[in-house]
């Protein structure tokens, strides 16, 4: 693909109204160095796949669905070194802590991040997509590449799902995640 002046304008005006949104993304998932690395690597493929069809204000769910590929690459890499280290110093791998319940954790969501580290990976992960991205099932649905009534169906079970691990006192703040938006 040859690279014309439109393509530079299309990638900078992707790059400016997304970067912010696309780091924060990473920085939810991993370590503030790997997350660093991602986020560049999110633009670079970006920037190899880009579309100038596509509108620059539409690209966020898009840049998502990257960034989802290449935090979960990192996460293989950390886990490989992890069990290589491990193995070369004769003791067993430590487990990280989750970093999405790192970065978010306040005293106010500690009953929410707990029953959210109860569910599935791809439970947290839709919840995550809904609530922190504020992403809608569509958008989801193109993050995740399936269809929109699969997206929606994942996040109904989701939030039941979380429902059911939440005491009275948190399920009220269950109900960001259905609206989508964070937790207040």
């Amino acid at each position: 693909m040859g690279t014309g002046p439109n393509d530079r304008e299309w990638f900078q005006d992707v790059y400016r109204r997304h970067f912010t949104s696309v780091r924060a993304y990473c920085l939810r998932r991993l370590p503030v160095a790997d997350a660093n690395d991602a986020v560049a690597d999110v633009f670079l493929i970006a920037w190899d796949k880009r579309d100038p069809t596509r509108l620059p204000d539409t690209a966020r769910p898009w840049l998502y669905g990257i960034a989802r590929n290449v935090v979960r690459h990192a996460y293989r890499g950390n886990t490989r070194r992890s069990r290589l280290s491990a193995k070369l110093n004769g003791i067993a791998p430590s487990v990280q802590p989750d970093p999405g319940q790192i970065v978010v954790r306040r005293s106010e969501e500690e009953a929410m991040i707990h029953s959210l580290a109860r569910l599935a990976d791809a439970d947290q992960e839709i919840l995550r997509l809904r609530a922190w991205e504020e992403l809608t099932g569509p958008q989801i649905a193109e993050v995740l590449g399936i269809s929109v009534a699969a997206a929606e169906k994942r996040i109904t079970r989701a939030v039941d799902r979380l429902r059911k691990q939440l005491t009275p006192a948190t399920s009220a703040q269950s109900a960001r995640f259905e609206e989508g938006g964070p937790i207040t």
